[in-house]
Order: structure tokens, then sequence, then C-alpha cells
């Protein structure tokens, strides 16, 4: 199973597993198709929208543990 770090580009996080994308819309991230997204880390993703980052890589990590 992968594991996510606050380093983990949002575009490979989708290439690990789509179907993250509905957690990470549910928490106000709607812009996982825009191009300078895909080149964001979740650090820097987290920040923007004003999240904890280890706690979103936690709950990342989770999901792929649970869903792979």
């Amino acid at each position: 199973m992968a594991k996510v770090t606050k380093d983990t580009m949002i575009g490979e996080l989708l290439q690990i597993n789509a179907d993250i994308a509905p957690l990470l819309l549910g928490i106000g991230m709607h812009c996982l198709g825009c191009p300078s997204a895909q080149m964001e880390t979740i650090a820097e993703a987290a920040m923007v929208h004003g999240i904890n980052p280890d706690d979103l890589v936690e709950d990342i990590n989770n999901f792929l543990e649970h869903n792979a």
C-alpha cells in the first residue's frame, strides 16, 4: 500500500488512487483539475486551504489503507 507524505504532489496522489478526489473536494480543494494544483504538494495545498497538513496526510493515509 502506498503511503503519502506532505511532499507528495497532488497529481501523484490522484494517480495513486483517484478515489481520493471526493475526500479532497469535501474539504474545499475544488481545483484538483487545475494544472497548477497538480504540481502542488499536499502541504502547500493544505496551507492554501487553511488545513493542518499533518492532519490531512493522516486522513489521506487512513483512506488509502482502507480503500486500496
